[in-house]
C-alpha cells in the first residue's frame, strides 16, 4: 500500500523575537512587572507579593540593577535600614519592549 503525501506546502516556522535574557526569566520579570505596576517598593513588600527568599530576591534584584533596569535605595527608617527598589526609565522602556514581543508571539500564534 502506497503512502499518502501531502501536497500542502509546509508552514513557514513562526517569528520568535531575540527576548531581553535579562527580562526573559520569571522572578526578574515578576520584580520589574510589580515595581511597573506599584511604583517604588520596599524590599520586603517585593518578597511578600512575589512570595521570594531574601537571597532569591537579592540576587535577581542585583541582576536587574546591574542591567540599569532597577533602581536601589537604602537608607535608614530611624535605626531600622531599608531598602527600596523602583524601576529606572532603561528598565520601564526594557519591559515595554518585552511586552511588545509578547504580544506579536501571542497574535501569531493565534492567527496561525
Amino acid at each position: 500500500m502506497a503512502k499518502k503525501t501531502s501536497l500542502r506546502a509546509p508552514r513557514p516556522a513562526p517569528f520568535i523575537p531575540d527576548f531581553d535574557p535579562v527580562l526573559h526569566q520569571r522572578v526578574r520579570l515578576g520584580i520589574v512587572s510589580a515595581l511597573a505596576a506599584g511604583g517604588t517598593m520596599a524590599f520586603n513588600d517585593l518578597k511578600t507579593v512575589l512570595d521570594l527568599t531574601d537571597g532569591n530576591l537579592s540576587v535577581h534584584a542585583r541582576k536587574l540593577e546591574d542591567a540599569g533596569y532597577l533602581a536601589c535605595h537604602k537608607f535608614f527608617d530611624d535605626r531600622t535600614p531599608r531598602t527600596e527598589y523602583s524601576l529606572t526609565d532603561a528598565g520601564r522602556r526594557a519591559l515595554e519592549t518585552y511586552l511588545g514581543q509578547m504580544e506579536a508571539v501571542i497574535q501569531a500564534t493565534r492567527e496561525r
